[in-house]
């Protein structure tokens, strides 16, 4: 996800304008296969009873589909594109795959320890979901925690990792804000502990930055953060986030956060 351009990783922008007001779909049917939640769990584990919603973000088709990846959806108090393609390592390792990966390693330590898992895409070869789809996933399924896990696409000179929390905005976050901050320090630490990965460089304060452009946490009526797990542009992070034992120690990581905070 880059921060920086409005068709590279989150398509996140500071101006939080969709662009031009023509009309367009509140979401583009996705070819991903339907979100899935895990069978009940036996009680005695760590999560057992918390619903967790992951969010890899982007997917394996949306860079095939501008048009529909385009249509405005609602983002909170204004729109924004369904979904964009993402980034990419000099190498071409494509953010959506990225994340697909650290995903599918996350899911599988929490359903371990109990947890019933919602993901908002269960496969790397779809369109979208839309921004606003994801969010409500989450919501309809009453999560105690939200993650979505991105790579950012910035200047190569910048470095490390940060997590992204949501602003104050009325009539939007007021309600998550708190809690969302508790579950964004608590991943920062964790993903910092567990990785090595040092905090991001070029954007935020000791890998917390805050932001009131994404969908994801604006539209969130849980507690919800994103996390840019490095640059994939700096050669550094590249070569850390291609290696598929550092994406294991990326998923216990979160899976760690994600503890501490439901407990």
């Amino acid at each position: 996800m880059s921060s920086l351009a409005v068709l590279t990783g989150c398509g996140a922008s500071s101006s939080g304008n969709a662009g031009p007001a023509k009309p367009g779909p509140s979401s583009v049917p996705s070819q991903s296969a339907p979100a899935a939640t895990s069978s009940p769990t036996p009680a005695g584990k760590p999560l057992a009873g918390k619903t967790i919603s992951i969010d890899p973000g982007h997917n394996g088709l949306n860079g095939a589909n501008p048009g529909l990846m385009a249509s405005p959806v609602p983002a909170g108090p204004f729109q924004k594109p369904c979904n964009t393609s993402g980034t990419s390592t000099a190498s071409g390792y494509e953010e959506h795959a990225f994340n697909f990966d650290v995903a599918t390693r996350l899911v599988a330590i929490l359903r371990s320890e109990g947890a019933n898992v919602v993901e908002t895409r269960t496969n790397d070869h779809g369109i979208g979901p839309c921004v606003n789809e994801r969010a409500a996933i989450a919501n309809n399924a009453h999560a105690d925690a939200a993650i979505s896990i991105h790579g950012d696409g910035a200047p190569s000179s910048g470095y490390g990792f940060h997590v992204i929390l949501p602003a104050l905005i009325k009539g939007y976050t007021e309600p998550i804000v708190i809690p969302s901050k508790k579950l964004g320090y608590d991943i920062r630490d964790a993903f910092h502990a567990g990785t090595g990965e040092p905090y991001s460089s070029y954007l935020g304060n000791n890998g917390i930055d805050v932001r009131s452009d994404l969908a994801g946490l604006n539209l969130s009526k849980v507690p919800a953060v994103f996390i840019e797990c490095g640059n994939m542009a700096n050669s550094a992070d590249a070569s850390r986030m291609t290696d598929p034992a550092w994406r294991q120690r990326a998923a216990a990581s979160l899976a760690n956060g994600l503890t501490t905070f439901l407990r």
